[in-house]
């Protein structure tokens, strides 16, 4: 069993930054990779990036790229999603999410077998 707590969302201006936090507990936390989903508003549930068990590679979908940063500190069980330069579209209820493997490169969430509860990130222009 895995537990995952997110923190850091909040109101933001476009062009400001936020650093997302999710603390993972139960199974031993750098044995899997981790991911960022995103869900706005009457949209379905969205890939955002992934890192692998090591911190070693990581992907992210298009719309974030150059400005999102996905890291982790496995002696915190701790991930992280830095986000700079917000846009409005990017207000949603962010979710971290555990994968059952090492490392993974799957955007659906079905991928992912623990869920956090979300956090949510408002961006005003």
């Amino acid at each position: 069993q895995v537990q995952l707590v997110e923190s850091g969302g909040g109101l933001v201006q476009a062009g400001g930054s936020l650093r997302l936090s999710c603390a993972g507990s139960g199974r031993t936390f750098s044995s899997f990779a981790m991911g960022w989903f995103r869900q706005a508003p009457g949209k379905e549930r969205e890939f955002v990036a992934v890192i692998n068990w090591s911190g070693g590679n990581t992907y992210y979908t298009d719309s974030v790229k150059g400005r999102f940063t996905i890291s982790r500190d496995n002696s915190e069980n701790t991930v992280y999603l830095q986000m700079n330069s917000l846009k409005p579209e990017d207000t949603a209820v962010y979710y971290c999410a555990a994968s059952p493997y090492y490392e993974t490169s799957d955007p659906t969430p079905g991928g992912y077998n623990y869920w956090g509860q979300g956090t949510r990130v408002t961006v005003v222009s």
